[in-house]
């Protein structure tokens, strides 16, 4: 029997995305670390000011060295116009602070249809699709899955976020984790986030 043949299928119907609009200043569960920490201190209180929140920091050596801030509304939009005005606003606070000892170029962006899960919120909304995490403590053996969310449980200061995995671990078909060892989690492109982001568009 193959992997394909024990793993389990995925709902039918993911969980509707179009959630009512979110609160900015729902902490994350999943941050930075080094320079990325410093410029997320540094941009965090701008983004809040003119009505978006942080998604993501993250510095790469794309283009030479590029510095990429992805951000959102509450309600998880975010137009090239947002972008822009973003990048307005930031620039000239990066200037003055200097997290960053090289020429970097700077990229303000929407988070995708792939999007990074970093909030508990994030773990509700998109319960039913599915998703790659990657944690800084161990669960079932491992610290890499792949599966559909299973949303959220448990009070603010211990909650876990679950998911129902592609392949199951030893007989063992979903895994619950503490939110705050998140490292890593993002939506997998497929066909069933791409028709709810086209549905999402139409509404």
């Amino acid at each position: 029997m193959t992997a394909e043949d024990t793993a389990p299928t995925p709902p039918t119907e993911p969980a509707d995305s179009a959630a009512p609009a979110g609160d900015l200043t729902e902490p994350r569960v999943v941050a930075e670390t080094g320079v990325d920490a410093r410029v997320a201190a540094i941009v965090e209180p701008v983004l809040l000011d003119l009505g978006y929140r942080l998604v993501r920091v993250k510095l790469s050596g794309l283009n030479g060295l590029t510095l990429q801030i992805m951000a959102e509304k509450a309600d998880g939009t975010m137009s090239v116009e947002d972008c822009e005005a973003v990048s307005r606003a930031v620039s000239p606070v990066l200037d003055v602070d200097d997290p960053i000892d090289k020429a970097y170029h700077l990229e303000v962006s929407s988070p995708g249809i792939d999007r990074p899960l970093v909030r508990r919120s994030d773990f509700d909304r998109w319960s039913g699709f599915e998703a790659k995490l990657e944690l800084s403590v161990p669960q079932l053996g491992r610290k890499r899955f792949r599966g559909w969310i299973l949303g959220t449980r448990g009070e603010p200061s211990a909650a876990e976020g679950g998911m129902r995995l592609l392949q199951p671990a030893d007989g063992v078909d979903e895994v619950w984790f503490p939110l705050d060892t998140v490292s890593d989690a993002r939506l997998v492109l497929n066909d069933a986030l791409i028709r709810d982001s086209l549905k999402a568009g139409k509404n």
